[in-house]
């Protein structure tokens, strides 16, 4: 009996051993990893694609994707403290602009975009828009159009830029006229430079005519819906959500980094006449890259950047029709891990 009385207890001594191990040791080895990215619609899908590539090499690893217009990427950060690991945006200039040095000390730049006009099957002259009449289409009475807030999202200051150099390449004033008349935007000519004043409270005043939208990738269900019928967006979007594009010409797509001085001469003030105004010179669609100063997880989020402008990355971009920049350039102080990956720009 005794000894019957030793076995039992015996067990129960080893049972609440292997519960203790089990409750505190494995989940501590095996702790789950969020790491949270900031990033631009546009980025959405393959960001997407590529953290499961990731998460495969690191297993204890979720990457939460929170995607948004690459401005509000930012101000995430810099205004709201929210923290994030990483954060990727269409336009590069942002990161030295609004998060360094308080916010980031370094970005790479890696990937370049051009825009497109988009449309389905079901757009008005679905079977006759060109790549030499699709500005004319936009013009005519009852065509539904549209692009993205300015002041949240890249892809919706470059469609006006896009805009506007179309007036200039085809010699039509008109489009000017109409982006004037449907929504609040105003519009200068100085010296050989189109200024685009964007107020803070951005609208259109005409939804019929033009469409706005938090982030051009938010257009998308609209287009497919058929609510709209053509609206502005990046080339890779295009390619991954299958919808039908007129590729616009070199000297307006903003795709070309040597037409750089012809972009230039469109300069887009966003929050005009607010104490947050900010200028945007017209550039070649250049994503950037960093991992913020706070980054709750410095270095999984290092490797996340590293792995990303690597083979591995650049084949996921490629595969999702968006050019990766061959090689990267790093500015400001990049981590010894990705400097073999980039040549440092400044």
């Amino acid at each position: 009996m005794k000894k019957l009385t030793l076995l039992i207890v015996t067990a129960a001594v080893l049972c609440l051993v292997v519960a203790l191990y089990l409750l505190y040791y494995i989940p501590s080895r095996t702790q789950v990893v969020r790491l949270k990215v900031f990033c631009a619609g546009s980025l959405k899908g393959i960001l997407d694609e590529f953290s499961e590539i990731f998460e495969k090499k690191h297993s204890n690893v979720v990457v939460e994707i929170e995607a948004s217009g690459s401005v509000v990427a930012v101000r995430k950060v810099t205004e709201l403290g929210k923290l994030a690991d990483v954060v990727a945006v269409a336009d590069y200039t942002l990161i030295p602009e609004l998060m360094m040095p308080k916010y980031a000390s370094w970005y790479v730049v890696f990937a370049t975009n051009e825009i497109v006009l988009t449309y389905t099957d079901k757009s008005k002259y679905a079977n006759e828009i060109s790549s030499s009449n699709w500005l004319e289409i936009l013009l005519r009475p009852g065509v539904r159009f549209g692009f993205s807030n300015p002041n949240d999202d890249p892809c919706g200051y470059r469609a006006v830029m896009v805009l506007t150099l179309a007036s200039k390449y085809y010699s039509a004033p008109q489009i000017l006229d109409l982006l004037q008349e449907k929504t609040n935007l105003r519009i200068e000519y100085v010296n050989g430079t189109y200024h685009i004043y964007v107020p803070p409270n951005f609208k259109s005043l005409d939804p019929d005519r033009i469409v706005i939208r938090g982030k051009s990738i938010e257009l998308v269900a609209l287009l497919q819906a058929g609510v709209l019928d053509y609206a502005f967006e990046y080339r890779s979007v295009a390619i991954q959500k299958g919808l039908k594009y007129i590729e616009l010409p070199p000297e307006i797509n903003l795709g070309s980094p040597k037409l750089r001085s012809k972009y230039g001469k469109v300069i887009v003030h966003l929050f005009a006449g607010s104490e947050k105004e900010k200028v945007i010179i017209g550039k070649p669609i250049i994503y950037g890259i960093t991992v913020p100063l706070n980054a709750p997880h410095r270095e999984l989020a290092l490797k996340f950047v590293e792995l990303l402008i690597s083979d591995v990355g650049r084949e996921v971009f490629e595969r999702n029709g968006q050019p990766p920049l061959v090689p990267p350039l790093g500015f400001g102080e990049v981590p010894e891990d990705l400097r073999r990956l980039v040549v440092i720009g400044g």
